[in-house]
């Protein structure tokens, strides 16, 4: 509130100066009266209703209306224009009896182009305020002072007719009481949002970061109703222009500054809303574009804060863009690769081809997707480096993405020696088919193992299998307990593998046993010992006692 008391002395030391430096323009009175040209119109009607000079039947013949009508509607132009802070600057207006303006190419001249009804035209040899300017007096004041212009001036009476450094009485007293109500507003509005701020943060249902979120919007939200309220309040003080523009142009300024650091604030509710929704979600992608959303946002809000702050300095806007956009197709046209790199971006968040932490294999690289940004896409690959791939180049290239997978492959050969028998080859393959059965990680409606090749070397069994795991560290362990089981069950049938090297068999030996070793197992009793190995693997690996293998 300090800040407020600060403002208002500082307000009525530029008032003291400003009524120093109200001095007129040096021009000769030939120029300055009458109605020859727009200067001259204007500068009749401004001059009769200054403090020193009034004289409303004087003013009034700048208008073209009715002598009765025409006073009043001078007295509300003139109070429009120093309500809204609308300084006119004499040495500008054009001295030309035959002025002609270059864009409707009539004798007319606008006194500013945010309101193009207030203009003088010429008629009958004489420039005067047109009827549409009349008729647009009414709403315009209406708009300045919805509560009146004269209830200042009625509130205090006689008493505050009295002129006091520049001022009136009833002027001063109008800041003082300005200044109390802006005050007790101020008080209400910071009980008011205290008030919610607290019920709130006392809610359970408001987390913690949406509650400090809500504290920050809250001082400028309450800051730009001040200005709003202070926008309708000063205009009712009719300062005289040399202040009023000056303090109209604060509050104007004020307005949407304090109005975009509170939308500023609000993105950042926004963004809290959007993780939530995002975590609710499976996918990665969508954490990574929740922060680009959250700066794209905030960048529109810095946008439209600085245009609105642009137009209260009168900055043509229209011309203002077109000159960005001339400028823009030049850089696009020196930055294509970086522009198709985000066009790339925008695909890969919609497509979602992949997510973070996928293991995918694109343009030649392999590895792990870490993030993805606005230009590129850094992947992790298994040496430990971090490769970043252009996204333009990965939205026109085929990306494999085994992150995607919901089974594994797992494709082997199993080798045995030609002396192996073929009942116990079935036997073998079979014990290995209820292996895969009974792993709780693999896939059980399609596998493959079959006796499938005789090569030169050895008997070949094709072990083709798929595991049910979400990573390759899982699918690395499933894979270590399957080859175990293939191993204790070869070990327990006293089946032997072959190994890549050529043996040369002598069949007999002079007094010597024949070489080939001899099985001596019957069917029945390899039953057993198959019944037996899988009745233990079944106890060893009992999912009601233990998930896991040994």
């Amino acid at each position: 509130m300090r800040s407020v008391i600060r403002g208002l002395l500082l307000f009525c030391i530029v008032q003291f100066i400003g009524s120093f430096a109200t001095a007129q323009t040096a021009l000769p009175d030939s120029i300055k009266f009458g109605l020859k040209t727009p200067l001259s119109t204007i500068y009749t009607h401004l001059y009769y209703l200054q403090p020193d000079t009034y004289n409303e039947a004087k003013a009034a013949q700048a208008l073209n209306a009715d002598p009765k009508e025409a006073k009043d509607l001078a007295v509300e132009l003139k109070q429009v224009l120093d309500g809204k802070g609308l300084y006119v600057d004499i040495s500008t207006l054009p001295q030309n009896p035959n002025y002609v303006d270059s864009t409707s190419g009539k004798h007319r001249y606008i006194l500013f182009q945010k309101y193009p009804e207030i203009y003088v035209e010429l008629i009958n040899g004489k420039w005067l305020y047109s009827r549409k300017t009349l008729e647009a007096i009414p709403k315009l004041h209406k708009e300045v002072y919805p509560f009146g212009s004269d209830i200042l001036v009625n509130l205090f009476g006689k008493f505050g007719q009295k002129h006091f450094l520049g001022l009136y009485v009833w002027q001063y007293s109008g800041i003082l009481l300005i200044s109390l109500i802006t005050i007790v507003f101020h008080q209400f509005l910071s009980f008011l949002i205290g008030l919610i701020i607290k019920q709130l943060i006392r809610s359970p249902k408001i987390p913690k970061q949406q509650r400090i979120v809500i504290q920050k919007a809250s001082h400028p939200a309450s800051l730009m109703i001040l200005t709003v309220l202070l926008q309708f309040l000063v205009p009712v003080l009719q300062l005289p222009i040399t202040t009023a523009k000056y303090l109209v142009l604060i509050l104007n300024i004020l307005t949407p500054i304090y109005g975009t650091l509170a939308a500023y604030h609000l993105v950042d509710l926004i963004s809290i809303y959007l993780w939530k929704k995002a975590e609710a979600t499976e996918t990665i992608l969508d954490d990574q574009l929740v922060p680009l959303v959250s700066k794209v946002l905030k960048v529109f809000v810095i946008i439209c804060g600085g245009i609105i702050i642009l137009t209260v300095f009168d900055v043509n806007i229209t011309a203002l863009l077109a000159g960005l956009s001339i400028g823009g197709l030049a850089l696009a046209l020196a930055a294509q690769d970086t522009i198709k790199n985000l066009f790339g971006s925008l695909m890969i968040f919609l497509d979602k081809p992949f997510q973070i932490g996928d293991w995918i294999q694109a343009n030649g690289v392999d590895g792990t997707v870490e993030e993805v940004g606005f230009r590129s896409t850094r992947i992790r690959t298994f040496a430990n480096s971090l490769v970043s791939v252009p996204n333009g180049e990965i939205t026109n290239t085929s990306v494999d993405n085994f992150g995607l997978r919901v089974y594994r492959r797992y494709k082997s050969v199993i080798n045995l020696t030609y002396s192996t028998p073929p009942n116990l080859i079935d036997k073998y393959v079979d014990g290995l088919r209820q292996i895969v059965a009974n792993h709780p990680k693999t896939r059980k409606d399609y596998y493959e193992i079959h006796m499938n090749e005789m090569s030169p070397a050895s008997l070949n069994i094709l072990f083709y299998i798929f595991f049910e795991v979400p990573s390759w560290s899982e699918e690395l362990k499933a894979r270590h307990e399957i080859i175990l089981e293939t191993l204790r069950l070869a070990e327990s049938l006293g089946v032997q593998f072959a190994f890549p090297t050529q043996t040369i068999h002598i069949e007999e030996m002079p007094g010597q046993p024949s070489l080939p070793p001899q099985n001596r197992l019957n069917n029945e009793e390899i039953d057993n010992k198959v019944a037996l190995f899988i009745n233990d693997y079944k106890k060893r690996h009992d999912p009601g006692v233990q998930n896991t293998f040994k």
